[in-house]
């Protein structure tokens, strides 16, 4: 089966959602699913799901310290070293799905560059379904892409004050 690239991008709500509920997908038809997280730290709910799952490996590039201000330099190490994570997990092709979480948006703050990734999707072998998500995906990365589906936000609760509750956005 041929693989594609995949992007998930937009403002709105269910990006990882999505990603994950192909990982799920996947998971069911036999197919090993690798999800890598940038920017992330923390035992979110989807940690604790997916652990039950045999064939999807989960792990985390993120040291959790910013969200919109400007990443230190641990946090651009901490990046670089999930993005040569990404290379070797590519390389190894021992995955069916591999999901680079976030991974836009680790291009908008500059942990990794756009050229990098776009190497990513080079060295993504012909079998290799790979799922870029986050915000902001780049003019060249949508060129690049098999699909692309933009999540618009019409309306969120998150403008009334309502913060990311457990089981739901994290």
């Amino acid at each position: 089966m041929e693989g594609y690239v995949q992007i998930y991008t937009g403002n709105g709500k269910g990006k990882t959602t999505a990603s994950l509920g192909l990982a799920l997908r996947a998971d069911g038809a036999g197919l090993k699913v690798y999800i890598g997280q940038f920017l992330k730290k923390g035992n979110y709910s989807e940690i604790k799901a997916l652990s039950r799952f045999e064939n999807i490996k989960i792990e985390q590039y993120g040291l959790g310290n910013f969200i919109k201000s400007n990443p230190s330099d641990e946090d651009i190490a901490a990046g670089m070293d999930g993005y040569k994570k990404l290379c070797e997990i590519l390389k190894q092709n021992k995955y069916d799905v591999v999901i680079a979480e976030e991974a836009n948006v680790a291009v908008l703050f500059n942990i990794i560059t756009e050229k990098e990734l776009l190497a990513l999707i080079d060295m993504k072998p012909k079998n290799v379904e790979l799922v870029i998500t986050g915000r902001g995906a780049t003019k060249k990365l949508i060129e690049r892409a098999d699909l692309v589906t933009e999540i618009k936000e019409i309306k969120h609760y998150y403008k009334q004050g309502v913060t990311a509750r457990v089981g739901i956005e994290k």
